[in-house]
């Protein structure tokens, strides 16, 4: 969160006053066609309306009325391997940055894995790894700071634990049938897998279960990765910033 500080308010009363006072001395040189009174009303006035200006911002900033605190969220991507989360998530992300008031961080597992590259794939060590992962957010929504990420996730049991000890969950589930996301298997994760190459793949050896109430559907066969996103961007303007 950001607040004004003395000299921001300080700078915007000059800023103003500046064009507040050429303004006056030209009204009062076009009435009374004398330049050296239309000079002195203008920095009389400049003066005493800067003062005034500064106090009045200092006692608005101190107000809490008219004001409303941005609660942090955290906006859960989940889907299968290749099913969309990432590239969506990274669109909703730029697109939410343009608040300046709005604290973000994002969160995506494959920058996470790297970091603790030990960590297996059996669905022991993914809970564990995910109750992580949530103690993180939970960290980081403690200081304000909202949280975009983008996980497997494929146990509606960790889902639920991450939705209960985080504030504002919204699950998002990237929807693509499993044929979709081999097509788009670039990084050819599911023929590895199929070779048995990589164990313990989602949607190849491990199940993925379908969240049962998510916030959003984002069906990523019927539009594209943009429209997906303006769809959670809309989300958050109307739900959780204003």
């Amino acid at each position: 969160m950001f607040i004004e500080t003395k000299r921001r308010s300080l700078l915007k009363a000059i800023s103003w006053r500046i064009f507040a006072t050429a303004t006056t001395t030209v009204i009062v040189f076009a009435f009374f066609g004398r330049l050296d009174l239309a000079i002195a009303a203008g920095v009389v006035e400049s003066i005493t309306k800067i003062a005034i200006y500064f106090v009045h911002e200092r006692i608005w900033s101190n107000i809490k009325y008219g004001k409303k605190k941005i609660e942090p969220f955290v906006l859960w991507f989940t889907g299968l391997p290749l099913s969309g989360k990432t590239t969506i998530a990274d669109l909703v992300y730029k697109k939410l940055k343009k608040y300046d008031h709005l604290l973000l961080q994002r969160l995506d597992s494959k920058d996470i894995r790297e970091m603790i590259p030990e960590i297996g794939y059996t669905k022991d060590e993914r809970i564990l790894h995910l109750k992580r992962v949530a103690f993180l957010i939970k960290t980081l929504q403690s200081n304000s700071i909202s949280v975009i990420a983008s996980f497997v996730t494929p146990y509606e049991e960790i889902r639920n634990f991450i939705r209960n000890n985080t504030k504002n969950f919204v699950e998002i589930y990237v929807k693509a049938n499993l044929s979709t996301c081999m097509q788009r298997d670039y990084k050819g994760v599911y023929e590895k897998a199929k070779k048995g190459e990589i164990a313990n793949l989602t949607g190849v050896h491990e199940p993925y279960e379908e969240p049962k109430n998510p916030e959003l559907i984002l069906d990523t066969e019927r539009y594209s990765a943009e429209e997906l996103a303006d769809k959670v961007y809309e989300y958050v303007i109307k739900r959780l910033i204003k």
